[in-house]
């Protein structure tokens, strides 16, 4: 079952993903509408609804920025799951985080302290700064940019065929 279904801004711009059954709320509160429906139904005791895979807003939303809280995930993607050490691509269990000054040193769990690295890297880095270390880094770490999230998206929409026109794949 479809169960993420896009959220569009009524400008068509992506702004969320949410589950079928909020998606629903949304429309039968008359404050979204479906603009791309799957084939599956969702039923209440009264009443089926056909479960959308694309929902836009009736009334613009204008999205503030706020600087986004980081993750471990959102860390692996913004560095493409690459060491930044080594440049080795590996999947997200053979990869940690690094504090670039560690935090025994002061350093702080940030967007601009914190890369992408292998354990093998981490192990040869241990507790030092990349220079003490003799390493360098591929690419300098930075805050998420106001279109990461979109990329996000992007990235999930790959497999789901319902998305794709409205994230700009066709």
């Amino acid at each position: 079952m479809y169960t993420q279904v896009l959220v569009l801004n009524a400008s068509y711009e992506p702004i969320h993903v949410c589950d079928a059954r909020r998606a629903i709320v949304l429309i039968v509160k008359g404050v979204a509408q479906s603009e791309q429906n799957t084939p599956l139904m969702l039923h209440s005791p009264s009443v089926a609804f056909p479960v959308p895979a694309v929902i836009r807003l009736i009334h613009y939303i204008k999205i503030p920025y706020r600087k986004r809280a980081y993750s471990k995930g959102h860390i692996f993607q913004r560095d493409s799951h690459m060491c930044q050490y080594c440049g080795t691509t590996q999947p997200p269990q053979s990869l940690t985080l690094d504090h670039i000054l560690p935090q025994s040193r002061g350093g702080k769990s940030s967007w601009e302290n914190l890369v992408t690295c292998c354990k093998k890297c981490n192990c040869n880095k241990g507790d030092r700064t990349p220079k003490e270390a003799d390493m360098v880094l591929i690419n300098k770490p930075r805050p998420l940019s106001s279109y990461f999230y979109l990329h996000l998206v992007r990235a999930k929409a790959r497999d789901n065929h319902y998305w794709r026109k409205y994230l700009y794949y066709e």
